[in-house]
């Protein structure tokens, strides 16, 4: 499958902070005069060599020291924008981590700022939605307070989420905050199922509420889980270059992606942190369909559930099926 043969995307799962490529990182930097534990473009890719969530998470954490300012996260979510529109992302809901930067001292109204004012101005005939997400492995207590800033801040929110490292974490610390955010009208997604076992993704929908859980791919695990995502039509946002960078799956071939097909599962393909896995989810479809030996009407089926799953508008949402339906019948 060519990087032309890829079908209109809609981008579900994606990190804004995980978009920032190492040139941008050093080229920010200099702008703020940001001292870096990197010799050059080549020592920070060298870093990119990362093993497993944890050690991931640790130079994710330590590169967003160059976001400082307004001007910074609407730059970083800028470049994400266009290469998503080169990539033919049609609609994005973008991830964001606000406890992140409010632990450096970066104000929300930054984060805020110049994420939202930059989705504002997406390419042409792109739509977007912004979802902040809590990081579990901080109190929930903490993130009760971010969401009430973020609901005060008045800035348009499609929903909340919940990231980070997920073993040790289980959702139902949070259910408080999410019935909090589902009382504002926010809707509801959350991280469980990637390194973290079955039962969370259970939680996830019992617990928190969630309309959507992103990865889900441990969901195989629990042959009833299975059947009731099935029958609910539960989207899964998985990230396949993500679950073998941070070896929850051995390799690309291994992807239990076909099996939750088979099984009836709604799931759909993203790219998760596309600076760091190798690849934004045009390079996730493509990939896939490569070392799977996906059918045209499989990649078909999994961007139709990317269109299903979105939260948008009847009108809009005709609008993404259209497209892919012309896709398929190129």
């Amino acid at each position: 499958m060519s990087t032309q043969d890829t079908p209109p995307a809609v981008e579900l799962h994606v990190h804004v902070e995980g978009t920032l490529e190492p040139e941008l990182i050093l080229e920010l930097a200099e702008r703020r005069g940001v001292a870096l534990p990197y010799a050059d473009l080549d020592d920070l890719r060298a870093r990119y060599a990362f093993t497993d969530l944890p050690d991931f998470l640790d130079l994710y954490y330590a590169n967003m020291a160059v976001l400082c300012t307004a001007e910074d996260f609407a730059a970083m979510t800028g470049a994400y924008l266009e290469r998503a529109a080169a990539g033919g992302v049609r609609h994005v809901e973008l991830f964001v981590d606000p406890q992140a930067h409010l632990a450096r001292g970066v104000p929300l109204e930054a984060v805020l700022e110049g994420v939202s004012g930059a989705l504002a101005a997406a390419p042409a005939g792109m739509t977007t939605g912004l979802i902040p997400c809590f990081l579990r492995d901080r109190p929930a207590d903490e993130a009760a307070e971010v969401l009430e800033a973020l609901v005060r801040s008045g800035t348009p929110l499609l929903g909340v989420g919940l990231d980070s490292a997920e073993i040790g974490y289980p959702p139902v610390g949070f259910a408080d905050v999410y019935a909090r955010a589902r009382a504002e009208g926010l809707r509801l997604v959350a991280h469980a199922g990637e390194e973290g076992p079955a039962s969370y993704v259970r939680d996830a929908l019992d617990l928190l509420g969630v309309e959507r859980v992103d990865h889900g791919i441990r969901s195989l695990d629990d042959p009833a889980l299975v059947q009731r995502l099935a029958r609910e039509a539960v989207p899964l946002t998985v990230c396949p270059l993500s679950n073998v960078r941070l070896r929850a799956v051995d390799t690309l071939a291994d992807h239990p992606l076909p099996r939750m097909l088979e099984a009836g599962l709604a799931v759909s393909v993203h790219s998760d942190d596309p600076a760091y896995f190798g690849g934004y989810v045009d390079d996730n479809h493509r990939a896939v369909a490569d070392a799977l030996g996906l059918t045209r009407d499989q990649v078909r089926t999994l961007a139709d559930n990317a269109v299903e799953a979105a939260f948008v508008d009847d009108a809009r949402r005709t609008e993404l099926r259209a497209e892919v339906a012309a896709w398929a019948g190129a």
